[in-house]
């Protein structure tokens, strides 16, 4: 049976491996699209948006309401990945902690 001294390490451990997770999912990008590629976003894993690709058919002022509608499909679209990245890359740090059982890290 671990010691206090043991839970504390595997506790610190935990933490210094949450931590590299966090910067790890900075690093990893993921483009939600929407329109069939006229509209692009680019976001970390972590959820930042990194840049805007808008295709230049929809930038006349008739096309007003369905570009507003894409961006937000294609942010939609990029959060959706994100998430998805970030719980993978989560998992990979995760899997050789003694967690209990549907313990979900926070990230």
């Amino acid at each position: 049976m671990p010691n206090l001294d043991d839970i504390m390490k595997m506790a610190q451990n935990a933490q210094a491996e949450l931590q590299k997770a966090q910067e790890s999912l900075e690093a990893i990008e993921v483009e939600g699209v929407s329109g069939g590629g006229m509209v692009k976003i680019k976001a970390s894993a972590k959820g930042r948006i990194i840049s805007v690709d808008i295709d230049e058919s929809l930038l006349a002022p008739s096309e007003k309401q369905m570009l507003e509608d894409l961006i937000a499909a294609a942010i939609n679209d990029a959060r959706g990945k994100a998430d998805v990245a970030a719980s993978q890359e989560m998992q990979k740090i995760t899997s050789g902690l003694p967690l209990p059982p549907g313990f979900k890290m926070p990230f």
